[in-house]
């Protein structure tokens, strides 16, 4: 099954949206990547400049032009089993913004149109990720840099297993 994570919305000053989110919202900081801030009950902001980057693989300068207003949002989900899901969504003929690709953190993604061209992002759980790592040797400690988790969040997962 193909699990929904979160909503990201993309803003252009992160300690500013902190400020609101956090201060004025009470949000409570799940997870804190610096540039991308995720909050308890699957909410996130991701600062526009990288997440477009990060999304069509572009420089600064041409996430500034290929980021116009179609692209302030992106629904994030989690699947298993990544490469069915991706091949199902390429031969029904989707939009892919990016084919299948690993994050800097080990995890493999890729990004499609929704039919209203809303970005989609479909990606490996973490803790499949982090298996991964430690199934091919890594100590913790190295799982933990590597993926750039938490070293109790590896640690929880692995001891899970």
């Amino acid at each position: 099954m193909i699990k929904f994570i979160s909503s990201v919305l993309f803003v252009n000053d992160i300690a500013v949206s902190r400020k609101f989110y956090e201060e004025f919202l009470e949000q409570k900081i799940e997870v804190d990547y610096g540039v991308n801030i995720g909050y308890v009950g699957g909410f996130s902001i991701w600062r526009k400049d990288v997440a477009q980057q990060n999304i069509f693989g572009c420089n600064k300068a041409e996430a500034e032009i290929t980021g116009n207003d179609e692209h302030q949002i992106e629904l994030y989900f989690e699947v298993q089993y990544i490469d069915e899901i991706y091949k199902k969504l390429k031969d029904n003929g989707m939009k892919f913004i990016r084919d299948i690709f690993e994050q800097p953190w080990g995890q493999r993604v890729f990004r499609v149109y929704d039919p209203d061209k809303y970005i989609i992002e479909i990606g490996e759980p973490m803790n499949v990720v982090i298996k991964r790592y430690y199934d091919s040797g890594m100590i913790l400690e190295e799982v933990a840099k590597r993926s750039s988790t938490p070293i109790n969040i590896v640690t929880k997962v692995i001891n899970n297993n």
